[in-house]
């Protein structure tokens, strides 16, 4: 399975009352089927899988896939603090028609999750399945990180397929690559190093901005691939500036405030996230006029 390409970090919708719009995220999906990325990945950390209940995370996952265009691949984020719950959620999405699983770590009791420990973890998931498993390390949230040696173990087996690394840093996505076979595939998760991480190997990316900047993540993309290096460095810059404002303490709560300049549903995050003060939402808006002018939105 090619995962080349960009695949936005999807958000969920709320409605006035809290719950979930299930209608909101059909209108986003419809829109982004227009534009040029891989697939969708949902039930992730930008998409607050955390504070939905297993209920309102089936409905996503039924949504997605519904209304998602031909050839959109799809990732459904499945990973759970047990190794039985996570198998479960995994073979949830299989049913639900879902590509590929991005498995986070498990991180509740930290001390206790030693290499060695993730290793059989990860094995156990992917040994029961029936979907490929994408490794995911987002540290940030998590404070666990998936290092380059055990990576490099767990690509050796024939379910894990690649991994999501959102750290951030460059050089662990060289590392990944150089320590793994071609056939194993590094999506960064991080807009700031996105030209960077493809320079070094990355095959493409899971972007939270995706979400709001579709359009310029899968540009700087092309042009990273078709050796057009001055034209994505400079759009590089732009997205570094915008992703520094947004990806701040308030990163999910700004990632929508860019989807609602640009006409899609982003709307506000699930207590306890708050919504942003106006102060940063001028914040935002100033960064996002030197990417693209706001009149000329989606």
């Amino acid at each position: 399975m090619n995962l080349s390409g960009v695949y936005p970090a999807l958000t969920t919708p709320f409605a006035a009352d809290g719950s979930v719009s299930l209608t909101d995220l059909k209108y986003n999906i419809e829109r982004y089927n227009s534009t040029g990325l891989a697939g969708y990945t949902v039930l992730g950390s930008t998409g607050e899988s955390v504070l939905l209940s297993q209920a309102e995370m089936d409905g996503v996952l039924a949504t997605v896939k519904e209304t998602a265009g031909q050839g959109k691949r799809l990732i459904a984020g499945t990973g759970a603090e047990s190794t039985v719950e996570t198998i479960e959620r995994t073979k949830r999405a299989a049913e639900s028609g879902y590509h590929l699983a991005l498995v986070k770590t498990p991180h509740y009791y930290k001390p206790a999750y030693k290499p060695d420990v993730l290793i059989a973890h990860y094995r156990r998931v992917a040994d029961a399945s029936p979907i490929p498993v994408l490794l995911y390390s987002v540290p940030i949230f998590t404070g666990i990180t998936l290092e380059a040696p055990e990576v490099a173990v767990l690509s050796e087996h024939p379910n894990i397929v690649g991994i999501k690394e959102s750290s951030g840093h460059v050089m662990r996505v060289a590392e990944m690559v150089a320590e793994t076979s071609s056939d194993f595939q590094v999506l960064t998760g991080s807009a700031p190093t996105l030209l960077a991480g493809l320079t070094v190997g990355a095959k493409g990316a899971i972007l939270a901005l995706a979400s709001g900047l579709p359009e310029k993540c899968v540009e700087l993309f092309e042009l990273a691939l078709a050796g057009h290096i001055e034209k994505a460095r400079t759009l590089q810059t732009a997205l570094l500036k915008i992703s520094k404002v947004v990806g701040s303490e308030h990163a999910i709560a700004g990632v929508k405030f860019v989807m609602d300049q640009r006409g899609y549903r982003g709307g506000i995050p699930r207590l306890p996230l708050v919504p942003i003060s106006q102060a940063y939402q001028q914040r935002i808006l100033e960064s996002l006029a030197r990417v693209e002018p706001i009149a000329a939105r989606a």
